[in-house]
């Protein structure tokens, strides 16, 4: 007893219509062209290395103010570090909110009122924090 294939399918050996196309594999050339023109590219030398934008400069000192403020956490005086990044937050947020959108550099992330307030809420939680918290025994 031997199957029959349906009606409607096509003979055996036939290209089937529904198969994916293979897609077409880069010769070793077009590699080597493409290897070569992205190196060329990345040699290209950057022609800044400084902040772009004043934004871009309050940036860094704001990176700056809380690595210090890390630093003195390390030291032992964690109240006073924890007041100095929350200084930082709050100073970001004023920053963001003062300075154009084309000028605030690295400060923008979202839009503008979003920015502020986030930054500026985590200094006044961290300033709220580290007021309240009692001193502990030892």
């Amino acid at each position: 007893m031997s199957q029959e294939p349906p009606p409607d399918s096509p003979p055996a050996g036939a290209p089937d219509d529904d198969a994916p196309v293979p897609t077409p594999v880069p010769t070793p050339g077009e590699i080597h062209e493409e290897l070569e023109a992205a190196a060329a590219e990345a040699a290209e030398p950057d022609e800044r290395r400084y902040p772009s934008t004043i934004g871009g400069a309050f940036y860094l000192l704001v990176l700056a103010v809380g690595g210090v403020g890390i630093a003195v956490v390390w030291g032992g005086d964690w109240r006073l570090g924890i007041r100095c990044l929350a200084a930082g937050l709050c100073f970001a947020a004023l920053l963001r909110l003062v300075l154009p959108g084309r000028d605030a550099g690295m400060l923008a992330v979202r839009n503008r009122f979003l920015d502020a307030v986030v930054l500026g809420g985590l200094g006044a939680a961290l300033f709220f924090l580290a007021q309240t918290i009692p001193n502990q025994p030892g």
